[in-house]
């Protein structure tokens, strides 16, 4: 039984497996034939898609699920598929190019291969779209989202165009594209398609996948570069020659124009490719390179007439070259404003020399002229404006108009060498003193126009090297202004130092001046206190005619010197009580009298009539020798003897008072008449003259108001010297603290770059010459903050 049921269970097994054989049989045979069923009905689809027929909508779609089903059914269907395409893609692409080179002419057979490359190109897009199962299927992995880019089907049409029919003509093509490229540049119409054409055949057809612009590049680019090289250069030489340098600036121009807008339209311009700057570079080169020299020739000409669109126009071609092109350019412009300002500037010297306004307003003319050529002529460009600041900077740094007289350094036996600086910044100080003054000027102008004026002058004090020099002279009319009480608007005097602030000035110059202004406040408060505290005492004696002035003495302190006087009897009595006021509020301070500070206003009376002298304190000295004897004639050696006045002083004094250059009648005469101060002698007799009077429309006043001050106040001998001696002296210590400052930072460090550094610090403030500089290093040495280095005498160590 056993032996019965495997014999049975085997036939069976062969039973099912002949079954099973058979049923894969069948299969095989039908995926084998899905390919020899469905070819038929795709290649004329196919075939129209080629040549550009009508495809139904049933078409189109039955061509993709013929190609799904093939390829899901038939193992081998996507390579027959593609066999059949290329057979198919060989037979319509032969045709073409059989059309195409049955012309003989290169420009005809350019517009047949364009024509023919069109429709071909976009079927190029849409016909692989159905076969992307077999894309797929060959891939082994989804579709791209774009089925033409990297498409089999896609790069086979392209390749085997460019083998079949581009590879043979693509010289033919070239050269008929360029000799319409120079058509149209010597002015003919032409289908610009047809150029476009020829290049987008050399982008799309080409193999390589690693640079796919490689061909372009390599033949059309050149190519395209080459003739337009070869064309102006034959062009540009012969219409120079005709037309001369200025009307070939214009043609140069028009020419890179165009050739900019021609290569948009006819180069490749997609992200990566040069082509287009490629071009122009070359161009720029044929056009603008080669002249250069003969371009840049006529810019002083054109500079000087202001010829603004033509210097637009040279500055438009020699910017396409860089640096290289504008640097002459630059040097022509610089070289103008200078020597051109330095004449306008000498030509009025008489003028601005004495008058500060019409300095400035010379100085803000010629910026504002120069700044509007570099706004017009050359768009504000960076480099022109640099241009413009550094010859602006030599004009008002220039000490061949004016100069200022300042040692280079102090030594021993007091000043050494004097080197020769700028006067600018003292007369920037004057013209601001100018607004800022109860003048006629301030008067006549709004807030608004001193505002702008102010801000002007701190316009040019940018280009002030010197600008130590500035704040000297500035701090100085200033200390007049506040202590004579005739600034014009002390809100624009607090405006101007935090513009000063914001300009970069030091910010311990710029504390110093406010701490001035805190100090009259102070003043302001200490005097109201005074005055209630002699009236709580019952002694009122003089105090509401006394005005009191404390000031700290780091913040006005210019003189090391107080000079001594004899004051009138009532204000000398009226000292103790203010020192001892003082030093009950204020334990441990001294106070220190500066008399030449000092003013006032004292009575006169004489035969005339009675007037008001607003004098210094020096004038008021004098004057009181004639107040118990009015009629008395008193030599130079008494007044001398009587207000204890050094000689240089009450010579400057008694002048003041004798010939005071405002007043038809003076205060005094002298006998015998001096006609300078240095004309008094020690016998020379003084009295008051009982004939002043005001003189106002040639009618005397019996009544009115006479300042005598003048510019006298706060100028003596010596005053002047301390002054340049305070600039220098101040320039030494601001030296020193930087060279200390740069040493503490590096530590280590070379002569070259401890200068270099040194300047750049000290820049805003003055330029330090190079003998400062090494006096100051020695000094630094001698003084052990520094070291030079033992191997190396030219780098210096810091020393903690």
């Amino acid at each position: 039984r056993t032996e019965s049921h495997n014999r049975l269970f085997c036939c069976a097994l062969r039973t099912v497996m002949s079954k099973s054989s058979g049923l894969l049989k069948s299969q095989n045979d039908n995926k084998q034939s899905q390919f020899q069923e469905k070819w038929p009905n795709m290649r004329p689809v196919v075939l129209k898609l080629l040549r550009q027929q009508h495809v139904s909508r049933d078409e189109w779609q039955d061509l993709f699920w013929d190609v799904h089903l093939v390829t899901s059914w038939d193992d081998k269907g996507p390579v027959k598929i593609q066999k059949a395409l290329e057979i198919e893609f060989d037979t319509f692409i032969s045709g073409v190019k059989d059309e195409v080179l049955s012309h003989e002419d290169d420009s005809v057979l350019l517009k047949a291969y364009i024509k023919e490359w069109t429709k071909y190109f976009e079927q190029c897009s849409y016909l692989p779209l159905p076969f992307q199962a077999m894309e797929t299927a060959m891939a082994g992995s989804k579709p791209t989202k774009k089925p033409s880019d990297g498409n089999r089907v896609n790069t086979l049409m392209l390749s085997m165009w460019n083998s079949s029919i581009f590879t043979s003509i693509k010289d033919r093509l070239q050269t008929a594209a360029i000799k319409l490229l120079h058509s149209e540049r010597l002015g003919d119409a032409f289908d610009s398609q047809l150029v476009v054409g020829v290049r987008e055949s050399f982008v799309n057809l080409s193999t390589d996948t690693v640079n796919k612009l490689r061909i372009y590049q390599e033949n059309f680019e050149q190519v395209y570069i080459s003739s337009a090289v070869d064309f102006y250069t034959a062009q540009a030489s012969a219409y120079l020659n005709e037309n001369g340098i200025q009307n070939y600036m214009k043609y140069a121009d028009e020419k890179l124009q165009e050739e900019e807008t021609r290569a948009m339209r006819y180069l490749e311009t997609r992200k990566g490719c040069t082509s287009v700057p490629n071009l122009m570079k070359a161009c720029v080169e044929t056009l603008v390179k080669g002249y250069t020299s003969l371009i840049v020739a006529e810019a002083p000409n054109l500079i000087q007439n202001n010829e603004v669109p033509k210097l637009r126009l040279m500055f438009r071609l020699l910017n396409r070259l860089g640096q290289e092109g504008l640097g002459p350019l630059l040097q022509h412009l610089e070289s103008f404003i200078k020597q051109s300002g330095l004449d306008d500037m000498k030509a009025c010297v008489e003028i601005i020399v004495t008058d500060s306004e019409k300095y400035i307003e010379e100085l803000l003319k010629l910026f504002t002229q120069y700044s509007k050529l570099v706004e017009e002529a050359f768009d504000n460009d960076s480099r022109f404006l640099t241009s413009r600041d550094k010859a602006f900077r030599e004009i008002v740094n220039e000490t061949s108009i004016f100069k200022l007289e300042l040692s280079s350094s102090l030594g021993k036996g007091g000043p050494s060498r004097i080197n020769p600086e700028s006067k600018c910044p003292e007369l920037l100080a004057n013209y601001c003193d100018l607004l800022l003054r109860k003048t006629p000027m301030s008067r006549r102008l709004t807030s608004e126009e001193v505002e702008k004026k102010l801000k002007d002058v701190l316009l040019v004090l940018k280009y002030v090297q010197n600008k130590d020099v500035f704040m000297r002279y500035h701090k100085t009319h200033l200390t007049r202004r506040l202590i004579l009480e005739t600034s014009a608007d002390s809100e624009m005097e607090e405006n101007m130092v935090e513009w000063l602030r914001e300009v970069g000035m030091p910010a311990d110059y710029v504390n110093k001046l406010s701490r001035m202004f805190q100090d009259m406040k102070v003043s302001e408060d200490l005097n109201s206190t005074f005055k209630e505290s002699r009236r709580i005492n019952k002694d009122t004696t003089n105090s509401d005619l006394v005005s009191i002035k404390v000031l700290n003495a780091g913040a006005w302190s210019r003189s090391s010197e107080r000079v001594p006087v004899t004051l009138p009897r009532e204000l000398e009595d009226f000292i103790p009580d203010v020192e001892q006021f003082y030093r009950d509020r204020h334990q441990g301070r001294k106070l220190h009298w500066h008399h030449i500070l000092s003013n006032g206003v004292v009575a006169f009376q004489n035969q005339i009539g009675k007037f008001d002298l607003e004098v210094t304190t020096f004038q008021m000295a004098v004057l009181f020798a004639w107040n118990q004897r009015p009629l008395e004639r008193i030599s130079f050696e008494d007044l001398r003897l009587a207000t204890e006045l050094m000689e240089p002083e009450l010579r400057r004094t008694l002048w003041s008072l004798t010939a005071f250059a405002k007043m038809k009648r003076q205060v005094l005469v002298c006998e015998p008449a001096a006609s300078s101060l240095r004309d008094f002698k020690p016998d020379s007799l003084f009295y008051v003259n009982q004939e002043f009077a005001l003189v106002k429309a040639g009618k005397v006043q019996k009544r009115g108001k006479v300042n005598l001050i003048g510019r006298l106040q706060l100028t003596t001998e010596k005053t002047k010297e301390e002054d340049n001696e305070g600039i220098i002296a101040l320039r030494v210590l601001r030296t020193q603290e930087a060279i200390v400052k740069i040493m503490k930072m590096r530590k280590r460090i070379t002569n070259a770059a401890l200068q270099t550094e040194l300047v750049e610090i000290l820049k805003n403030m003055f330029i330090p010459p190079k003998k400062m500089i090494k006096e100051q290093i020695e000094w630094l040495i001698e003084n052990k903050y520094m070291k030079r280095d033992d191997k190396n005498i030219n780098t210096f160590i810091y020393l903690a």
